[in-house]
């Protein structure tokens, strides 16, 4: 099986234009084989065949990466990690950048750990905490170049969620789906009253997959206020600027992208435009 996986995924992420080397192969197979069996007695994810894990998980976490935005950066923090994407995929591929996985189930970071001394990565922390609260200490307020998540919540949300933890002049990366314009015009209060400035989607494709996809790029232009992000729970009940766009959200069938491909996750649980990638990826050897 393991020879299989490394198979599928070294063509799929070549038709996404995304080179692995022998040794990342061999990481993310080792990766899978560890999802899978901690997948037998927690509940990490729905998608296990070969063909998911290689497009729905690894190759649309490496979406997020950006050749220019990534070269410039030494640190980010995966906000919501749940079994590692797209933080732990990105570490792999990125192994210049220092890597921060954070979640708020214990079950979920112990997997993490044990991915992590499998794989030998030296450049990867595991963090059991809740975004709303690690946020607001002087230990990861503000201390990223960049960072990321993915299937967490609706991107209102996520901006209190993610933005306290990116410097004023980094980026916040969303992985959204098919409604992400919707989302992106539901967020314009919440990106202002966070310190956020310039947003913009870069859709993607994946291979064999005819549904649509985004990275969504948020600027971090100005510190974030201390009432942000606000107390555990109540950014998901009470999101910023709600009913901002809503008719937007509406007209578009408004799915979150979790409910999409990522079911098994518990928000309550949890941190809580070419297509294709950046030609920089077909660059990268």
């Amino acid at each position: 099986m393991t020879e299989d996986f490394a198979d599928i995924l070294a063509a799929r992420a070549a038709e996404a234009g995304i080179p692995l080397t022998d040794r990342q192969l061999e990481q993310f197979s080792r990766y899978n084989a560890l999802l899978l069996r901690w997948n037998e007695r927690m509940n990490l994810t729905a998608l296990t065949s070969p063909e998911d894990v290689a497009v729905k998980h690894i190759v649309d976490s490496l979406a997020a990466y950006d050749e220019d935005l990534f070269a410039r950066a030494q640190t980010l923090v995966d906000v919501g990690t749940g079994a590692g994407f797209p933080g732990l995929p990105l570490a792999i591929y990125a192994p210049h950048v220092s890597v921060t996985l954070m979640d708020a189930l214990k079950k979920r970071i112990a997997f993490l750990e044990e991915a992590v001394r499998e794989l030998r990565l030296t450049n990867v922390a595991c963090i059991h905490a809740r975004a709303e609260g690690a946020a607001r200490t002087h230990t990861y307020r503000e201390q990223y170049d960049i960072a990321v998540s993915r299937a967490v919540a609706r991107l209102p949300v996520l901006v209190e969620y993610a933005l306290p933890f990116v410097r004023v002049g980094g980026t916040f990366l969303a992985l959204k789906g098919r409604v992400y314009r919707a989302e992106m015009a539901e967020s314009t209060a919440a990106v202002r009253l966070i310190g956020g400035g310039e947003m913009r989607a870069r859709p993607v494709s994946l291979p064999g997959l005819d549904d649509v996809r985004a990275v969504v790029y948020i600027r971090k232009e100005r510190p974030t206020p201390d009432a942000y992000p606000r107390r555990a729970g109540l950014p998901g009940k009470e999101p910023l600027g709600r009913g901002v766009g809503a008719h937007t959200a509406a007209a578009a069938g408004s799915v979150p992208r979790r409910e999409e491909n990522r079911a098994e996750e518990n928000n309550a649980e949890r941190a809580h435009m070419v297509k294709g990638y950046p030609k920089g990826l077909r660059r990268r050897k």
